[in-house]
């Protein structure tokens, strides 16, 4: 398959994927709304940081390495071998979860059960939650190596949707639950997302035209499960040890990614209240990184792995591959700078007004809006790291990743110790600033690597980080204008001013739009033609 061919895959993936995540996020983002008005801030810190940050620590450290090793195989490995690593992670996860719910329920602060009950209950659903998802992760695996253009979306849409209108319903029926409610939903979830994959590969195994039809490299159901066999090793041992250099790695990114939960969690800066508003205005903030970003950078990830040979030099290489890899990446991070100053820009001076329609004065008062102003700016930073990390942990051999590991080590230190002193300094806003410290430091890295990469080469996807003078004039201009906007007209003055307050800023980003699509020409191509609404839908009919 040539570079062209998977650049349109890879397209297609992210394109789907963002269109129908935006549906299915929205309908979250309804109900979670809703959902905020019959909780107490207590039991959202409980739920959104102590319990998520146990499912989502053991997900990560159990699976994350494994998926990126077998992403990144050849099409003509042993798939059963493969298929043999992947099963490891259920017993990992297991142990995982056994640990860490040990020290979750023995070391750290026990809520007060009249304010949070039913914790351990808790402890032990999320714990068992991540073990059921990680019996997917062969069928998951499989369809992204097969680029499935609407299996993977649909699936996590489906489970989520479900999943948020059963919290709904028991929250609004049966509040006195407290926790039963979202370790309930939690599980759900996962043995939703598990039964989607499960039934799509039995179905599509089940039919003899289907399988012909596809390339899969497994003929029925039990190829998928493990094998021993006397002829071969159980696993790929060069797959098994990228996955061991992955899992270090894994292990720092995983401190970094989700570091100010880990010191709220064990060094108690905040207490669970703060902690709920947090969260709340966290996850409101990444909301377009989740839209768009994730999306984008999982899909152009194995575009990048299928076209690139992993730790050869850019030279070596097929260069009609690296050309088309090189157009790729510096359209990706044009597009991942102009996203990002938009949510800055804008995102600044609609912060207070966003959540108060979102969550009432509980979010709009007190630190809400300076924490979501801050979160604004880091949503640029994530949005431009996203697209380095995507390429370079393509393109990395086995040593770079593993020196690649000593920096995240010192970023994760670093990381840890900056957020404490801040957080002591300047509240809750200290996470924000020192991840955003953080991420600017791992964007250095990746430059330097691409600008390597490419150093020998005639290409220059770096450019992608250059804007037009009148571009930036209107990102300034509109900084100023909806600035002054937010003063004279939000949030005091009832809701005709609010109304005033939104159209200048849609004024302010039509122009800012129109300029970007008079002035960025190759993006906009490039965007039509391989992200565009209309191609998706002839391709994904």
């Amino acid at each position: 398959m040539g570079s062209r061919e998977v650049l349109g895959q890879a397209a297609r993936l992210a394109s789907s994927g963002l269109l129908l995540q935006v549906l299915f996020r929205l309908i979250t983002f309804v109900l979670n709304a809703f959902i905020l008005r019959f909780l107490s801030k207590e039991i959202v810190g409980i739920v959104n940081v102590r319990l998520t940050l146990l499912y989502s620590t053991t997900i990560f450290l159990a699976r994350e390495a494994f998926r990126r090793a077998c992403l990144s195989g050849s099409p003509q490995r042993d798939w059963s071998q493969t298929f043999n690593l992947l099963w490891l992670t259920v017993p990992l996860g297991v142990f995982w979860s056994l640990l860490l719910g040990w020290v979750w329920l023995q070391l750290l602060e026990v809520p007060d059960p009249n304010v949070v009950p039913h914790y351990g209950t808790g402890v032990v659903l999320f714990g068992l939650s991540a073990v059921v998802e990680l019996l997917g992760e062969p069928f998951w695996v499989l369809a992204q190596v097969q680029m499935f253009v609407k299996l993977k979306v649909i699936a996590e849409s489906l489970s989520v949707i479900l999943k948020s209108v059963l919290t709904a319903f028991l929250v609004l029926w049966l509040p006195h639950w407290g926790l039963y409610i979202f370790s309930l939903a939690q599980l759900f979830y996962t043995a939703a997302l598990v039964l989607c994959y499960v039934i799509y590969f039995t179905k599509l195994l089940g039919s003899s035209e289907s399988t012909k039809e596809q390339t899969l490299p497994v003929s029925r159901m039990t190829d998928l499960l493990p094998s021993l066999t006397r002829s071969r090793a159980f696993v790929n041992w060069k797959e098994a040890k990228l996955t061991w250099s992955f899992f270090k790695q894994s292990f720092l990114k995983q401190i970094l990614t989700e570091g100010e939960r880990y010191v709220m969690t064990f060094l108690n800066v905040l207490n669970f209240g703060d902690q709920g508003v947090y969260d709340i205005v966290n996850n409101l903030g990444s909301l377009v990184a989740r839209l768009i970003f994730q999306p984008v950078e999982e899909s152009f990830y194995i575009f990048f792995a299928k076209v690139l040979e992993r730790g050869k030099d850019a030279t070596l290489q097929k260069q009609e591959d690296v050309a088309v890899a090189a157009a790729v990446l510096e359209s990706l991070l044009k597009l991942a700078l102009l996203t990002g100053l938009t949510i800055t820009i804008f995102g600044f001076a609609y912060s207070q007004l966003a959540l108060e329609i979102y969550g009432g004065a509980m979010l709009s008062s007190g630190s809400g809006p300076v924490l979501l102003r801050s979160y604004c700016l880091y949503v640029l930073l994530l949005a431009i790291n996203g697209v380095t990390e995507c390429f370079t942990f393509a393109a990395m051999s086995k040593e770079e990743v593993d020196r690649y590991n000593f920096t995240m080590l010192a970023l994760s230190s670093s990381f840890l110790v900056l957020s404490y002193l801040l957080t002591r300094w300047c509240g809750s806003v200290g996470f924000i600033l020192a991840n955003c410290f953080n991420m600017g430091i791992r964007i250095v890295q990746g430059l330097r690597f691409i600008h390597r990469y490419y150093g020998r080469s005639p290409h220059r996807p770096l450019a992608g980080l250059y804007l037009p003078p009148a571009l930036l004039g209107a990102f300034a201009l509109s900084a100023g204008i909806t600035g002054v906007s937010e003063v004279f007209l939000c949030c005091e003055q009832g809701w005709p001013a609010r109304l005033a307050h939104i159209a200048v800023g849609a004024f302010c980003l039509g122009m800012t739009l129109g300029i970007a699509f008079l002035t960025e020409t190759k993006l906009i191509h490039f965007v039509r033609t391989q992200l565009g609404v209309f191609r998706l839908a002839d391709k994904t009919s």
